[in-house]
């Protein structure tokens, strides 16, 4: 081969090479830009479980975008109060929230089906709505009309029914009981006599200390721990009826979501997806050794009676039936809901109901 021809088409092939990397690289600074969001959390940092959330979503897509995606939470109150963190993300106050739905039921009910509802699904049949049946996708198509699209980013598990200065035997004794309760469940205890009121959990202990209300109930074992609310109140009550698998989202501001980049988008998702798997595996393990330490420093653990929960029961059934008759979105997505929880306990009843039982029967006799 003639040198000569051999370097000419060796040097082309070089420059060639150059190019090719030249335009590589702001083609890659174009698939991958720096995006820096803010996420308001509802909740304390000293709450870590549960603000925990918003922590694990933000490593998570950091490590998936090589660091080119960040997000950084900042507690309820470091930017704006916890009640107020959709309003905050659907101005563009900031990027996102971590927060649950049902704190803004007073904006539209609807809002509570996002969290849970009196009565509703446990964590694992409300995973399964969201992400095999219509949950997310009849969700986002309410908030879409707030400016918002969400995604579950949380779950807490079946919650205790809450803290009480008295013992509550029948439904007289709630007559009157001033209590913290978020969501329609403060509508169902209205029904029977309570005098709801929403307080955010950071500004829940000193409410029930002074006396400013009567009872409280938050998430459970290991969070009420940390808040110390069995000082204050002796008698911890079960089950938490109106939160049988509450979610926590992640809401997004509807056009700086639709702004990112496709795999952006894929990242977000799949941490919000750890953090709502990761925060259910949290409390599961450490509610038990929380529960046991609360009832040495004194809680009184008593169940709801029958009578209550039947009461409780029969006030959500006519409340939904009333929001129904007006609310297109709350009908549409409750009837989708219902329908789902319907065949699902038929299921649930026979394989899960029967197998824990059976387990917690040999628990109890010292078997296990």
């Amino acid at each position: 081969m003639d040198r000569r021809s051999f370097m000419k088409k060796a040097g082309t092939a070089g420059a060639g090479a150059v190019a090719a990397t030249a335009l590589a690289a702001p083609a890659i600074a174009q698939e991958n830009p720096k995006i820096a969001w803010r996420m308001t959390s509802s909740f304390p940092k000293s709450l870590d479980t549960i603000y925990g959330g918003a922590e694990d979503i933000a490593k998570h897509v950091s490590a998936a975008t090589d660091g080119n995606f960040t997000i950084q939470p900042f507690a309820a109150g470091e930017i704006v109060p916890g009640l107020q963190a959709v309003d905050a993300v659907a101005a563009g106050t900031v990027e996102a929230a971590h927060t649950t739905s049902y704190y803004f039921v007073g904006k539209d009910p609807t809002y509570a089906i996002g969290t849970a509802i009196p009565f509703g699904l446990n964590s694992r049949l409300t995973n399964a709505w969201f992400y095999q049946g219509n949950g997310n996708t009849l969700m986002n198509e309410f908030y879409a009309t707030q400016g918002m699209y969400a995604l579950p980013a949380g779950n807490t598990g079946a919650q205790m029914g809450g803290w009480f200065r008295k013992e509550i035997n029948t439904l007289d004794d709630l007559k009157g009981v001033k209590m913290r309760i978020a969501g329609l469940a403060g509508r169902v205890m209205e029904k029977v006599g309570v005098i709801p009121q929403q307080i955010a959990g950071g500004d829940i202990y000193p409410a029930l200390e002074k006396g400013t209300i009567d009872a409280a109930e938050f998430v459970g074992p290991y969070d009420d721990l940390k808040l110390g609310f069995h000082k204050v109140a002796k008698y911890y009550y079960y089950p938490g009826w109106w939160e049988g698998g509450p979610t926590v989202h992640a809401f997004f501001n509807l056009d700086k979501w639709s702004s990112l980049p496709k795999h952006y988008q894929a990242a977000l998702n799949d941490a919000c997806a750890f953090a709502n798997t990761n925060m259910l595996a949290k409390y599961d393990t450490k509610n038990p050794s929380a529960l046991k330490q609360l009832v040495a420093e004194g809680a009184t653990l008593r169940p709801f009676s029958q009578e209550i929960m039947e009461a409780c029961f029969q006030a959500a059934m006519g409340i939904y039936d009333e929001i129904s008759g007006t609310n297109q979105y709350f009908k549409k997505i409750y009837d989708d809901q219902t329908a789902f929880k319907r065949d699902a306990y038929l299921w649930m009843q026979l394989s899960e109901y029967t197998f824990d039982t059976f387990m917690m029967i040999q628990q109890r006799a010292g078997k296990i």
